[in-house]
């Protein structure tokens, strides 16, 4: 099992290190062609990697499946890793609008988002681990921290009804104000570095402020995803795996939508919903279980609908805006 967590990580580390260092080394403006392709890369990357999960779990290669954390064989596992990304996606969808309002307010350049996404993804994975670690062990030790998750996904649901319009207030961050107190912030943007000299001493770019701001606002999202996934699967590699193939996909996706987010205008909806639909399954786990094969039908009938009834209600209206931080 440990050489299976290895290459996987390996994997991962070789995927990120071409990404940044050999398609991506000169900075530019990443155009919806390029990041369509890319996105339709992921997901590919994302759909083959779930076969490879149907061969461990269905022959008990490297230790999985037989049973351990629930899983009896590939079906199984496929289902659940396949609901598990599917749900992470649909999540990270809200997490765009975020990112475009953070890169508006900051008025980052668009040839600097690439870099920043990349590393605020990158800081996302190592997050997700140790929470994702974190979560299942409270699951192991503790049964009840099942309505605990169950009751913060309702929770999550009704502020994201509630809430007329996301804000961004930066100087409010934790993160940013720390990273104030101990260095000085420079006036401006030098191309996609982090960190400078002012007067002869360490300084910070508004790029690491914004760089903080975009990592903080991920573990807000990860309270709402991690025990989303937990609903549909306990088994730590299954977990992982579809959560790190969701979020590695997210800088194309944003990139691809983030110009056009405005069409969507029920996907909000549609996300309250599934919300609310994983939080019912969590709750009733222990008494009325609902399959992994009907949940994931009726996730994808939400976010179906969501997608189809923004399409319809935007049909022949105004031009997309562009991309924030243009």
């Amino acid at each position: 099992m440990f050489f299976a967590w290895a290459c996987f990580v390996l994997s991962v580390l070789a995927l990120l290190a071409l990404d940044l260092g050999v398609f991506n080394r000169r900075t530019h403006v990443i155009g919806v062609k390029e990041a369509l392709g890319w996105t339709f890369f992921w997901v590919f990357l994302a759909l083959a990697f779930n076969a490879a999960v149907y061969f461990m779990y269905e022959n008990c290669a490297f230790g999985f499946g037989g049973g351990r954390w629930g899983v009896t064989g590939g079906r199984q596992a496929v289902l659940q890793y396949f609901a598990g990304y599917v749900i992470e996606k649909s999540l990270s969808v809200d997490n765009i609008f975020v990112i475009a309002l953070i890169f508006d307010y900051f008025s980052v350049p668009r040839r600097l988002q690439h870099r920043t996404l990349y590393w605020g993804i990158t800081g996302a994975l190592l997050m997700r681990g140790a929470m994702i670690g974190g979560g299942l062990a409270l699951l192991h030790m503790f049964e009840w921290v099942t309505y605990v998750f169950g009751a913060i996904l309702f929770v999550s649901a009704v502020k994201l009804l509630l809430q007329e319009e996301k804000e961004i207030e930066p100087d409010r961050n934790p993160l940013v104000r720390l990273a104030r107190r101990f260095y000085p912030v420079a006036s401006g943007y030098e191309e996609e570095r982090f960190f400078t000299r002012l007067g002869g001493r360490r300084a910070i770019t508004p790029l690491f402020l914004v760089l903080l701001v975009v990592e903080s606002s991920d573990v807000m999202f990860a309270v709402d995803s991690i025990p989303a996934i937990f609903a549909v699967t306990r088994d730590p590699f299954i977990v992982f795996t579809s959560n790190v193939f969701a979020i590695l996909g997210l800088r194309s996706l944003y990139f691809a939508l983030a110009a056009i987010m405005n069409r969507f205008r029920y996907l909000r909806v549609s996300i309250v919903l599934l919300l609310a639909f994983v939080g019912v399954k969590m709750v009733l786990s222990h008494h009325y279980p609902i399959s992994t094969g009907i949940s994931l039908g009726v996730i994808c009938a939400i976010l179906s609908a969501g997608v189809a009834a923004s399409l319809i209600a935007t049909r022949g209206g105004a031009p997309p805006v562009e991309a924030a931080g243009g």
